[in-house]
């Protein structure tokens, strides 16, 4: 691992990406002071210009020196939630290129909760911009070889941090008129934040030009047609003998087990099913199914950010 971070350091101050681990998902990382660094990003994952980036910083102390104007209530959840899986969109300085913001005068930043990333980031003099380091749209990636099947030889060097802990998204929050707007949901769950800040909006539609990641309506999708199923018992017998794969969360009898199926966790536990998604849609898009359906979660805690990545990734209603 020293000979590749020491790898790693030196193609990023050349201005190249590299792949990296963080607590949520693999990043494809670049200097995010350097311009024509972030382009190759956007070339690389087939990223439309208009979704903005994460910026990664160190640590708390580093993020006056990409945002400014900071309300007192984004360091409050700085100093509760950092390192690990918050970003929050602030008003952006000049340092920040205008191609990692989409043109807008905010930034997203966050302080990632893995030792590899931040033992990276300590020894760069500049932050990282980093989406997840897969195909624009298609299902994050939480292994190594997620990124090495989906980006192949477009990426000189993936930092093996093995699986992500977290395995879904960072929780995305931003202030409009001194107020806190949940953007995207995410790994820590609306009720943790409102836990340390109070009642806040949610504004985590799809929009034309997205105030965040994440925001856009189709997202997160397999290959494979995509469905959720409020009825998994009855879609299981309904297509019993059809080739199809099931995303389960509730504990069923073994009798109701169709052939191609991934229980999410063993005893229904939302935050283990978080860690596991993502790489059960890898390995059921990899198996040639008619189409995968997807339990739907309890709206509750993470549930609600869960059903948030299946709606964004799928195809019809069931």
């Amino acid at each position: 691992m020293k000979e590749d971070l020491h790898k790693a350091k030196k193609l990023l101050i050349c201005g190249n990406v590299v792949a990296i681990p963080t607590e949520t998902v693999y990043g494809l990382a670049a200097n995010a002071f350097d311009a024509d660094a972030i382009a190759k990003i956007f070339e690389i994952k087939g990223r439309p210009l208009y979704n903005p980036l994460i910026v990664h910083i160190k640590s708390i102390e580093y993020l006056d020196i990409v945002a400014e104007n900071i309300p007192e209530i984004a360091y409050e959840l700085a100093r509760k939630f950092w390192p690990g899986p918050l970003t929050l969109v602030l008003p952006k300085k000049e340092i920040i290129p205008n191609i990692v913001t989409s043109g807008k005068n905010t930034v997203g930043v966050r302080v990632p909760a893995h030792e590899v990333t931040l033992e990276l980031l300590n020894q760069l003099d500049f932050p990282l911009a980093a989406p997840s380091a897969n195909p624009f749209g298609y299902i994050s990636p939480t292994t190594v070889a997620h990124v090495k099947n989906q980006l192949g030889t477009k990426v000189e060097l993936i930092l093996d941090g093995g699986s992500c802990k977290k395995g879904i998204e960072s929780t995305i929050i931003g202030f409009e008129n001194g107020k806190p707007i949940l953007y995207r949901v995410g790994a820590i769950s609306q009720e943790e934040i409102e836990n340390i800040i109070g009642k806040i909006e949610v504004k985590n539609k799809a929009s034309a030009s997205p105030d965040a990641p994440g925001m856009l309506s189709k997202h997160y999708s397999p290959k494979t047609k995509f469905i959720i199923s409020d009825d998994i018992k009855k879609s299981i017998y309904n297509y019993k003998n059809a080739k199809v794969g099931f995303l389960l969360f509730s504990n069923l009898d073994s009798n109701d087990f169709p052939t191609h199926y991934i229980r999410l966790s063993k005893n229904e536990n939302l935050n283990e099913a978080a860690h596991n998604l993502y790489a059960a849609m890898h390995q059921l898009d990899s198996e040639n199914l008619e189409f995968i359906i997807a339990e739907r979660f309890p709206s509750v805690g993470i549930g609600v950010t869960l059903n948030d990545r299946l709606q964004r990734a799928q195809e019809t209603n069931f």
